[in-house]
């Protein structure tokens, strides 16, 4: 029984350690990828940033501003746009997302606009309608595709087919800490406007007028919105997989020490039992 228990161990131990190298493998790619995709988050900031606040500044600039991105409608459809990953192994990255958009959606009325092999499952294994289902693969969604979507929610948006657009997310905070987080997109919530007795304050000329401008910077301000959200959910996931493979490494290195432990006991036992066994037989 000894012989076969060693063997059994042994076995496991190989078992172990090629989940090691997997896992080990698995982590440095994450941690190669990530490199590159908190470039991309770097540099996607600053344009979202621009048109934020040319945003701002015509909403707050004009006291008489009036347009149907920031007319709140009461008890309309949620349009609700959920960006996952496109594979597992990267520890609560998928589950805490999908879990933090039902929560945003509990008892409304609600269509589905999924980017990401996860989130599109999670859509069909629950049902749940579809505005769109082309964006199936987070990682082949370009910045050209971010913007086309934008141009087409607008559209939809104004001829009436949802009242609210919300985007949920996973915001990366840093290798170590990805923070998932529902936004709303349409109606924009707009700021507070200056008073009467606040001092003027410099304004800015926009041509052909305020208006005009805003509403053919929206779909583009929308665009970038969903572009940095999708460079903010593709690090986030690469960080937790990184984790997540970091930690498998480490807990498959335990488990062969446990196990390389056990080994040489049994071996040891073994040992001890033949030379016992032999030192009876010389005694008969």
């Amino acid at each position: 029984m000894a012989g076969v228990s060693m063997k059994d161990i042994k076995l496991r131990i190989r078992s172990m350690e090629s989940t090691k190298q997997i896992t080990k493998a698995m982590e440095m790619v994450a941690a190669s990828k990530l490199r590159h995709a908190q470039e991309r988050v770097q540099q996607s900031r600053p344009y979202f940033e621009v048109l934020y606040q040319a945003v701002s500044d015509i909403a707050a600039s004009n006291r008489e501003f009036s347009s149907p991105y920031v007319q709140p409608v009461q008890g309309g459809k949620l349009c609700q746009i959920v960006i996952s990953g496109d594979r597992g192994l990267a520890g609560g990255y998928n589950h805490n997302i999908l879990k933090l958009a039902e929560a945003d959606r509990a008892g409304r009325d609600c269509i589905m606009v999924p980017i990401g092999k996860k989130s599109m499952e999670y859509c069909a294994s629950r049902g749940l309608p579809l505005l769109t289902g082309a964006y199936a693969e987070a990682a082949e969604l370009s910045v050209s595709g971010c913007f086309t979507m934008a141009r087409s929610l607008c559209k939809a948006f104004l001829a009436g087919e949802f009242s609210e657009i919300h985007l949920a997310y996973t915001n990366f905070a840093s290798m170590l800490v990805q923070t998932p987080c529902v936004i709303p997109l349409l109606p924009l919530p707009m700021p507070e406007k200056p008073s009467e007795s606040q001092p003027a304050r410099q304004m800015t000329l926009y041509e052909p007028g305020d208006e005009a401008v805003f509403h053919s910077i929206i779909p583009e301000y929308l665009g970038g919105l969903l572009y940095g959200a999708l460079c903010e959910s593709v690090a986030s996931e690469l960080g937790a997989r990184r984790t997540a493979m970091d930690a498998a490494t480490k807990n498959a290195q335990d488990m062969i020490d446990d196990l390389s432990l056990k080994y040489n006991r049994a071996r040891q036992g073994a040992i001890t039992q033949e030379i016992t066994e032999i030192v009876a037989g010389a005694d008969a």
